[in-house]
């Protein structure tokens, strides 16, 4: 990475003034029409704080880190980037906490991004997942009596006033009726609504001036995913819609519990829910406490996520630990509570099936597969192999050798950490150009590695037979809709059946390997 000779204190300042004169007017206006709530929310106040810290954050690389001109293989020139990358992330974390809101879910998707970011960003922004800033309860009734037209102790006999759980967009509370009936009751942050747009702007004018500081980084790809996702987040009824869907696709699934929606006491900003208590997916004490087997609860995961992805095509997006708690049920085996559903991947089939035939090729170890999938995806030429090791987590000699064979140690992780951080510009090359519907996905697949991380199961054959197979289903179901004959559909199904049972047999012959 390098700096271009005229980035100077003088080049900055023209767009900081355009940005903070040009772009604010307008958004200041609108912010004050939205939002009555606090003064801090006035557009010109969060879009100065912003570009300011984007400023601090340049003048720390340019004069601490490319300053010295110190050789980029030596230990101390390593040793210095990390402080800065810190530094850096640190103020960044400051501005997505004093800003929340749009700041905060952009946060999160950074913290996300495990195996593509400096490790410095990622596990500083990493707090946001479970300590965003709450919102006082005197706003959040107001937002209550508004939406729902009553005072809400004419509806509940009583509303914790300590959150269950903060996020970017909203906080959750217990609450019961006066039926004594509990309730989770999801209330939005006031002053979201009035500050997306604003908000969006801000982050676009930003990441152009970073684009044209740092020209060899690509960015636009997150502005372009905020702007579609947030409006979609920030309506809670397309939540409940999405909650009742995925219920639905899984009912005949009795180990996935998914809150039901109270309708009558919903709204756009308000989602009241079914009460439900487990632990936090990442909670090993509770796990053990309670006597849960952390492989069932991977693999149980793996095949939730397998069928969302190669099967339906309707993929939860945001299964940090927050939303996925886990219990023990009567039968002494373990249920999964998927939780917070506003956003949901939903892929093509062409897509579909290409990520589908990606992974195959993958598992294979099939060069020439891995660059057509990777090509009808949207990577062009020899870097197939960056985008191999970024949808998988793993370097490039563990997928040369099978990675459903190699085992996931702490050493891989730092590795692939450390190297990959070294690829910025030709990851962020990727994911400008990787079709769309991958940015979700991509995320999904870092954040549920990061659960099995935490509980110790990573590379479990099991998870990857169950994902061969319902790759292998979803390209012969599409094979099968295109095909006329029913001879050709017959034969189709036989070689569909004789593949899946080449799967279990492969896999049952690598797990007795282990005993030997």
């Amino acid at each position: 990475m390098h700096l271009r000779k005229m980035f100077t204190i003088s080049r900055i300042k023209p767009l900081l003034k355009y940005a903070l004169v040009g772009g604010a007017i307008g958004s200041t206006a609108l912010s004050l029409k939205r939002n009555q709530y606090e003064w801090d929310s006035i557009g010109v106040v969060r879009l100065s704080r912003a570009a300011v810290t984007v400023f601090k954050i340049g003048v720390i690389y340019k004069f601490e880190l490319y300053g010295p001109k110190l050789d980029k293989k030596t230990k101390e020139y390593l040793q210095l980037k990390s402080v800065c990358h810190k530094k850096c992330a640190e103020k960044l974390l400051d501005l997505c906490c004093a800003n929340k809101g749009v700041y905060i879910k952009v946060g999160q998707y950074i913290a996300a991004l495990d195996y593509l970011l400096p490790t410095e960003y990622v596990e500083t922004m990493k707090i946001l997942h479970s300590h965003a800033p709450t919102t006082d309860m005197k706003d959040i009734y107001r937002v209550i009596r508004e939406d729902l037209k009553k005072d809400p102790f004419e509806i509940f006999e009583s509303i914790d006033p300590q959150p269950l759980g903060t996020a970017s967009l909203a906080q959750v509370h217990r609450a019961v009726l006066k039926d004594g009936t509990v309730l989770a009751i999801k209330v939005q942050h006031p002053y979201v609504q009035g500050n997306s747009r604003v908000d969006m702007k801000t982050m676009e004018y930003l990441v152009k001036l970073m684009t044209w500081v740092f020209p060899e980084f690509k960015f636009q790809w997150l502005v372009d995913e905020s702007k579609k996702n947030i409006p979609i987040e920030l309506n809670f009824n397309q939540e409940g819609k999405n909650s009742e869907k995925v219920a639905k696709m899984f009912e005949n699934i009795d180990w996935l519990k998914v809150p039901k929606v109270r309708w009558d006491l919903s709204t756009t900003r308000v989602l009241t829910m079914e009460f439900v208590e487990g632990g936090q997916v990442n909670d090993l004490n509770y796990i053990k406490a309670h006597n849960i087997d952390p492989y069932e609860i991977s693999s149980k995961l793996g095949k939730l996520y397998s069928e969302m992805i190669f099967i339906h095509g309707f993929v939860h997006s945001d299964p940090h630990p927050g939303n996925i708690l886990v219990r023990k049920n009567e039968k002494g085996s373990c249920d999964i509570l998927l939780l917070d559903h506003g956003l949901y991947a939903v892929l093509k089939d062409d897509f579909r099936i290409n990520y589908a035939n990606l992974w195959l090729s993958i598992l294979d170890r099939d060069r020439k597969g891995m660059r057509l999938y990777s090509q009808n995806l949207g990577i062009q030429g020899d870097i197939y192999g960056l985008f191999a090791c970024m949808v998988t987590g793993r370097t490039w000699d563990t997928i040369m050798k099978g990675i459903e064979r190699e085992q996931f140690s702490s050493g891989e992780k730092d590795f692939v950490q450390a190297n990959f951080t070294g690829l910025l510009p030709q990851i962020s090359s990727v994911l400008e150009n990787v079709n769309r519907q991958m940015l979700l996905i991509l995320k999904t697949n870092d954040l549920m590695r990061g659960i099995e991380y935490t509980l110790r199961t990573s590379a479990r054959m099991g998870a990857f037979r169950v994902m061969s197979q319902c790759c292998v289903q979803s390209i012969y179901s599409d094979r099968l809709k295109k095909c006329q004959s029913k001879v050709q559909k017959f034969k189709l199904s036989l070689a569909e059946l004789w593949i899946l049972l080449k799967i279990r047999l492969y896999y049952a012959f690598l797990n007795l390997k282990q005993f030997f």
